[in-house]
């Protein structure tokens, strides 16, 4: 029940949503009932004129009976025409006091639907709204270990089921009980001992129904999680579709997709047969409680205890009941796969974010000194990666780090942003620890150039401008010149409005990888971390970004992963990450003459080219 009551929270603030819900569905039950009772004083007009022909001179006292309101439908044509009334003239004022109840019963239904319809986007609004919050502020390593596919199916799919955990709340507090409430009033006020021998019923029609949607939740489960896989398998595929058309495994992925979908599907079927079967199964009880009815009310007509206009009314709102019952059924069997979806999501949002700010952490406001790791070490779960890593990277300098893949070179670069911390030592910024700072502070002195370059599907001026959002056109050109980007995005079909496409797949690695550039030109950082920013491109497109990286370098503090060693032979200092450790560090003529791993490194670059 934890989880339930934590989505009802999504809805708040309820008191804009409840009060006139509330209200609207107060006077759609009340008009809906009365549509019902219309039917006695008609069929009573048709069939036996005289006894509805009665003149009333004054307005008769309230009791709940037919009676009093073929007495207030007298009293009320007196007031109009007179005495001289007949019953063309009660059947004329009968059809119009119809249309006008039926007329208002749905005018109040259609605003309660459409407070509903408020209630229902506003609460989807605010789990999306958490849930993404939660997700972008979780450290690099969460989306390491879940599927990203995963991930997406909660924000969408998890979030359309939760929300009508909120809605169908409302609807079985609300508007069914009420409709109840208004069909049994109607019931009595036509016979009480029938109405109480038909409450018998009711028992075993929500025991059948609760029989049948009771293991919907557990199912619902199954179902969100098999849609998560799918979704997953979806985008890791589009993600990689050159990759799977290379190796023909067009085939291998279409099976395994089907695979993922006839579960789904199987799940989905089984929950679909569950929800159908109440329908069905509470209408026939229905039809079987209404047969016996027919008998005993039969025998109170015969017996003189019940008129028949009466019995017809009552036939005609019994049948009625039974759909606010059905409702209340398949809003317990929404409210079932919401939770079940729920505990997807809240397990989402109840994942504490390993890198947080300390209380009272510092602001970093100005970069003075350097960078210094201190005795880092660090491992990914029980893999250790960095053993006792020490060095400084002084201010205006540029430290590049090279050696073999898998060493633990992305990982050091990773410490400074805090997307990891380390598990013993510090890294410290002007001689405070990284951990002392709040983070944001610390990451608006940074700008990063991966290999992998993030471009996203908007056009390439907000590309740039995602490095600092509030850049005028005019900085975001002189960005683009100073990364090399310019011509090449003035020979675009829209110039800076041009959209790049998914992942920018409209331009080529090395345009990429300047409009990347530009991205960090733009915000003008203190720090700069290019991890390998030139190994995944040819030789002429390493030359333009090697010229826009030699700028953007200039008088910057900065830390450089290097796979093509002729780019930092003019580092202030060069160090050489082994199996975790450091094995060498100095100049490039320093290394050089060591001959060592740096040493070797370059003789097989050369001998490679």
């Amino acid at each position: 029940m934890n989880t339930y009551f934590r989505i009802l929270r999504f809805g708040r603030p309820y008191g804009r949503y409840a009060v006139p819900y509330f209200v609207c569905i107060l006077l759609h039950t009340i008009f809906n009932t009365l549509m019902f009772a219309m039917l006695i004083p008609i069929i009573q007009a048709m069939f036996d004129a005289d006894s509805m022909v009665k003149a009333v001179t004054q307005a008769p006292a309230f009791e709940l009976s037919t009676d009093y309101f073929k007495g207030l439908l007298n009293y009320g044509l007196y007031r109009v025409t007179g005495a001289g009334y007949n019953t063309k003239d009660i059947l004329i004022a009968l059809a119009v006091l119809t249309v006008v109840i039926v007329l208002l019963s749905n005018v109040f239904r259609y605003l309660a639907q459409r407070i509903l319809e408020n209630l229902r986007i506003h609460t989807l609004q605010q789990i999306r709204d958490t849930l993404f919050n939660r997700v972008v502020r979780l450290q690099a390593g969460y989306f390491s270990n879940e599927r990203k596919g995963d991930i997406i199916s909660k924000i969408t799919s998890d979030v359309q089921v939760v929300q009508f955990c909120v809605t169908s709340t409302f609807q079985v507090f609300f508007k069914e009980p009420f409709l109840l409430i208004g069909y049994f009033v109607l019931l009595i006020g036509i016979s009480f001992h029938l109405t109480l021998f038909t409450l018998a019923v009711l028992p075993v029609i929500a025991l059948c129904i609760g029989y049948i949607v009771k293991r919907l939740r557990r199912s619902a489960t199954e179902g969100q999680v098999a849609f998560g896989e799918m979704v997953s398998l979806l985008d890791e595929a589009l993600g990689a579709i050159k990759t799977v058309k290379g190796y023909n495994a067009t085939n291998y992925i279409e099976r395994k997709f089907r695979g993922l979908d006839a579960k789904y599907s199987d799940i989905m079927r089984y929950i679909a047969r569950r929800q159908q079967l109440a329908s069905p199964m509470s209408e026939f009880l229905g039809v079987a409680s209404l047969s016996f009815i027919l008998v005993y009310g039969g025998n109170m007509i015969m017996n003189g205890a019940l008129e028949a206009a009466a019995f017809i009314t009552y036939l005609g709102a019994f049948s009625q009941v039974t759909r606010p019952a059905r409702a209340i059924a398949d809003a317990f069997g929404n409210i079932n796969q919401g939770i079940a979806a729920g505990e997807r999501i809240l397990g989402m949002i109840d994942t504490a974010p390993v890198m947080t700010d300390r209380p009272n952490a510092e602001t970093l406001t100005e970069f003075a000194e350097g960078i210094e790791f201190r005795n880092v070490s660090f491992s990914y779960e029980d893999r250790q990666v960095l053993s006792d890593i020490s060095f400084t990277i002084p201010k205006g300098e540029t430290v590049a780090l090279v050696g073999p893949s898998g060493g633990g070179k992305s990982t050091i670069s990773d410490l400074i942003p805090r997307f990891y911390d380390p598990d013993s030592g510090a890294v410290l910024i002007d001689g405070v620890d990284l951990r002392d700072y709040s983070i944001e502070s610390v990451r608006a002195h940074l700008g990063i150039v991966a290999q992998e370059t993030v471009l996203f599907n908007d056009t390439i001026e907000e590309n740039i401008r995602m490095g600092n959002d509030t850049a005028t056109l005019e900085e975001v050109t002189a960005a683009a010149k100073a990364a090399n980007a310019y011509d090449f995005i003035m020979e675009t079909d829209h110039g800076f409005q041009t959209n790049i496409g998914d992942r920018g797949m409209k331009l080529s690695g090395g345009q990429r990888q300047r409009l990347s550039i530009a991205r960090a030109v733009l915000r003008n950082p203190d720090i700069l971390i290019l991890d390998e920013a030139t190994s995944a491109l040819d030789t002429e497109s390493e030359r333009l970004v090697q010229e826009s990286l030699s700028s953007l370098l200039r008088g910057r503090t900065s830390l450089v992963i290097a796979h093509r060693l002729s780019t930092i032979q003019h580092a202030d200092k060069i160090i050489v990450i082994e199996s975790g450790r450091i094995a060498e560090q100095g100049t490039h003529t320093e290394l050089m003459a060591l001959e060592g791993i740096y040493h070797k490194l370059i003789e097989m670059q050369q001998l490679a080219g």
